[in-house]
């Protein structure tokens, strides 16, 4: 233990610089979650549609994402970090300005354009700062910043415009984002071994494609698809069924369901040292297997039945995200920024597909069919693991 007034060590207040770029990666990606079913009404439009205020956000963490990782490596991890967080300030702030949804879907398509220089470059960071010990107890400490943001997020946005205006929900995240921006550029330390290569835009398709012909990498890449896919997609369309009857919620009510994403939060911890003990395969399949039990959960006609339902499947998704983001750093054969950004893409795609293909689901017959296909999918994400990743690895 450290005795009064004895500084912190380098170690510790890069852990804490890393959690609160995790938490300012995640503070307004998802902000009109919980506020779906009033953007509805505000703007007369279907679910399907206002959903994409979701999908626009996600879509453009997947298209900047492995660029994230290329202009990283020439500038440096922390810079881009740093940058990328207050310029993720100031579109939410000008997203307060929308008169009109397709004015928001602007901004937030820009939200998602400057997420991955937060959150894979960070990822590539804890990879590199880490790699000799500790990786899981890292990447579970930034996991656990993200889950933190992800429910700040939610819950802010869904009490501010129930109480004043759906606009300033943005206004307040964007204050918040400004300063948890000006902390990260205090707290996260400059790399001990900086890379500085040169931004070679030539030999980017080869380097990606070399990526992609990994087997390991591959399958990974596709884990992380599907496992956004079933946390955008749980936390979306649940959001309409607890608007509905029997529950007939209110955003600030929806917006405090999210509470569940903190038994994420404390519990993550533990999926990182399991991972280190166990391996990531064994973990994100007792994950998945616990979120599919969440997803049953959720048919108890009770409001405690389902946030229980929600807490265990966010706690086995956030496990499953942790497992994942690790095990790119050990399947990556160099070139860790670019595979670390691909592995955004792909698990941002799952989120932008999340946001809008349950929906017809939703259309045709309610919660029940979006938690069938929804279940599917984590079928799925265990199928991949178990085939692909090797036992004990992480």
């Amino acid at each position: 233990m450290r005795g009064p007034g004895t500084k912190p060590t380098p170690n510790s207040v890069r852990t804490l610089g890393v959690i609160v770029a995790g938490f300012c990666a995640f503070l307004q990606l998802y902000a009109t979650q919980p506020i779906l079913p009033l953007l509805q009404s505000v703007f007369h439009v279907g679910a399907v549609e206002v959903s994409l205020t979701v999908t626009v956000a996600a879509l453009g963490v997947a298209l900047s994402a492995p660029f994230a990782g290329l202009l990283a490596d020439r500038l440096g991890r922390k810079p881009v970090i740093v940058w990328s967080a207050f310029l993720l300030a100031l579109c939410g702030l000008l997203a307060a300005t929308s008169q009109g949804l397709y004015t928001l879907l602007f901004w937030r398509l820009l939200q998602g354009v400057f997420t991955p220089g937060v959150f894979s470059v960070t990822v590539a960071y804890i990879n590199d700062e880490w790699a000799e010990q500790g990786l899981g107890k890292a990447l579970s400490a930034y996991v656990s910043g993200t889950v933190l943001g992800g429910f700040s997020c939610r819950f802010i946005a869904g009490q501010v415009a129930s109480r004043v205006d759906w606009r300033w929900s943005f206004v307040v995240l964007g204050v918040l984002s400004l300063a948890g921006a000006a902390a990260i550029s205090v707290l996260l330390k400059p790399e001990r071994n900086p890379v500085r290569a040169p931004l070679d835009l030539a030999g980017f398709p080869a380097a990606v494609m070399a990526h992609l012909r990994n087997r390991l990498l591959l399958a990974t890449y596709l884990v992380g698809f599907c496992v956004l896919f079933s946390l955008v997609a749980i936390f979306t369309y649940v959001t309409f069924y607890l608007a509905a009857p029997p529950f007939h919620l209110e955003p600030a009510e929806i917006g405090s369901i999210f509470f569940v994403y903190l038994v994420g939060a404390a519990v993550n911890p533990i999926a990182g040292r399991a991972i280190d003990k166990f391996g990531a395969r064994a973990v994100l399949t007792v994950s998945i297997a616990a979120g599919v039990a969440g997803v049953a959960l959720t048919f108890v006609p009770n409001l405690w039945a389902v946030g229980v339902g929600l807490a265990i499947c966010s706690t086995g998704v956030f496990a499953a995200q942790t497992a994942g983001s690790g095990f790119v750093g050990m399947a990556a054969r160099g070139n860790r920024a670019l595979a670390v950004g691909l592995y955004a893409s792909f698990y941002y795609l799952g989120g932008s597909a999340g946001a809008v293909l349950p929906g017809f689901f939703w259309n045709w017959h309610g919660w029940a069919a979006c938690a069938a296909f929804i279940v599917s999918v984590q079928l799925l994400t265990v199928g991949l693991a178990l085939r692909f990743w090797k036992p004990r690895s992480g």
